[in-house]
């Protein structure tokens, strides 16, 4: 069960890594889909993505501090069900190009990897 979580955790890590760096830094698209969102808000959604995507791997390999693996899944399971819900609000076609789709897959994931790190295999650190 170890393995499937830190297949998951590094297959989420990439897409919070590359989808921060796009919020952050080239958000001109979705800040013109999404106005009701300042530029400002999708830097910081980005700035939060690349942060979680490290935290989900780093404390955990290096067995310092493992518990903040935990709490980024959790925070990015959030962050990212409540994006599901603004691209629900402007893009109702169930298709493949939909991000509400991918944000729904990505939050299941980042779930199951917060659930599986807090309760059902958590990352002991090298003093317990």
């Amino acid at each position: 069960m170890n393995i499937v979580f830190w297949g998951f955790q590094a297959v989420l890590a990439l897409l919070f890594l590359s989808g921060g760096a796009y919020k952050a830094f080239s958000f001109q698209q979705l800040a013109s889909q999404f106005s009701e969102v300042p530029h400002g808000a999708w830097r910081a959604l980005g700035i939060l993505e690349m942060a979680g995507g490290v935290l989900l791997i780093v404390p955990a390999a290096l067995k310092w501090m493992p518990h903040l693996t935990a709490h980024a899944a959790a925070v990015l399971a959030f962050e990212t069900f409540a994006l599901a819900a603004l691209y629900a609000r402007h893009s109702t076609k169930m298709t493949p190009e939909n991000p509400m789709l991918w944000a729904l897959v990505m939050g299941v994931m980042v779930t199951f990897v917060a659930y599986g790190r807090y309760v059902l295999k958590p990352v002991v650190s090298a003093a317990a």
